[in-house]
């Protein structure tokens, strides 16, 4: 029994960033997802998806410090409820209110009390226990939005600034969260790399190394490991969700490592690493590929998951992500990488057959390991981290 209603779930392409054109991103909009949630649900139900990430948009619900417009949100919410889908919902996915200074306090105060009225509402409307992701990939958009100027807040050498203004929102909101309704859940959704050296040089070996292990820098902040004076505490650090494409694993200063290079890092070495650093619970929150790679990429990626399953990882499901096809973040070009594509008149959408059967043949090989194994339960489990940390 794993935490999710299906181990496969889907997941819905929410950013609301904007570029660096100043152009704000609405990908919920984008894929009409906001007005065809109820039949996008029915329709993943029939290929065996019960479960999905989904997003809700900060930056349209806000109209005021201290107002709310739910009308984009209540349709999904409720379509959920109808269909009998189990959402872990964003909060946050890059995107913020105009006119508010992501470095400022009043960004953390009004992310939680938008993160608690959120709760609230979920909870007038849904007996069931919520999943919140607070804010989507810290480690990604403080690289992206604090090093590289990529997308907002478009800043370069400011990256540990935000990852660590990002830790206090993020902190806040699940306070928020858990005053409001104590039977929430947590996921976070971190990128899952491995970094290899392609020098012998032991000072190139020492770098690729501290690059690699950089990437656990904001779940040791939120769960108190490092730097304790931001407010972070082990019970921060709830569901482990990970986030894991064909592209992250690669050489310092070199490409992406191929399949079948000797650097290349099984999958499953590295969830037992993570595991064993901080015995919580896993989730793949992303993974995907492009077009006619999606089916082997998943074939690939749940076997790995498998193969963790039977060496005593606990991991809670994996999702396909995006599960529709999206325009692309800079250019708009169609991103063929979901189970579902365009849609019709009547609301349906085209589906990627090799993916469905990929799908429904993982979800029925890791429902047969769950079922011959005697997994542990989570009210016994010990919420530890590893010596490393210590």
């Amino acid at each position: 029994m794993t935490l999710f209603s299906s181990f496969c779930l889907g997941g819905f392409e929410c950013s609301s960033h904007r570029r660096t054109d100043g152009t704000r991103l609405d990908l919920t909009s984008a894929t009409l997802h906001d007005h065809l949630a109820r039949s996008d649900y029915l329709q993943l139900q029939e290929h065996g998806i019960r479960a999905v990430r989904d997003g809700v948009r900060w930056h349209l619900i806000e109209i005021s410090p201290a107002g709310y417009d739910w009308s984009s949100f209540l349709p999904m919410l409720r379509a959920a409820a109808e269909c009998g889908m189990q959402v872990a919902w964003d909060l946050c996915h890059y995107g913020w209110p105009d006119g508010l200074d992501i470095f400022s306090e009043e960004f953390v105060t009004r992310f939680a009390k938008f993160a608690a009225a959120a709760a609230r509402l979920v909870r007038e409307e849904s007996d069931l226990a919520p999943f919140y992701c607070p804010i989507n990939e810290i480690s990604y958009w403080s690289w992206a939005g604090g090093e590289t100027a990529r997308m907002n807040p478009y800043l370069v050498g400011c990256g540990r600034r935000l990852k660590r203004q990002l830790v206090r929102a993020t902190i806040a909101a699940i306070n928020a969260i858990r005053d409001v309704d104590s039977r929430a859940r947590l996921v976070t959704a971190e990128p899952l790399i491995h970094v290899a050296s392609q020098s012998s040089e032991i000072a190139h070996i020492s770098a690729a190394e501290h690059y690699r292990q950089a990437q656990f820098e904001s779940i040791d902040l939120l769960g108190g490991w490092m730097e304790p004076e931001l407010g972070g505490r082990p019970e921060y650090v709830d569901v482990l969700g990970l986030n894991y494409y064909p592209d992250n694993q690669w050489l310092l200063d070199g490409p992406t490592i191929p399949f079948g290079h000797h650097s290349y890092r099984p999958l499953a070495e590295i969830l037992k690493e993570v595991e064993r650093r901080y015995r919580r619970p896993l989730l793949i929150t992303e993974t995907g590929a492009e077009r006619t790679a999606r089916p082997s990429w998943l074939h690939y990626v749940g076997s790995e998951v498998r193969q963790a399953l039977m060496e005593g990882v606990r991991i809670e499901g994996m999702c396909l992500y995006p599960v529709l096809d999206y325009p692309g973040w800079d250019n708009g070009r169609l991103c063929e990488v979901g189970l579902l594509g365009a849609a019709d008149h009547s609301g349906q959408r085209r589906v990627c057959r090799r993916t469905a059967e990929e799908i429904l043949a993982q979800e029925r090989r890791i429902q047969s390991v769950l079922s011959s194994m005697s997994m542990p339960q989570e009210d016994g489990r010990i919420y530890a981290v590893a010596e490393s940390l210590q």
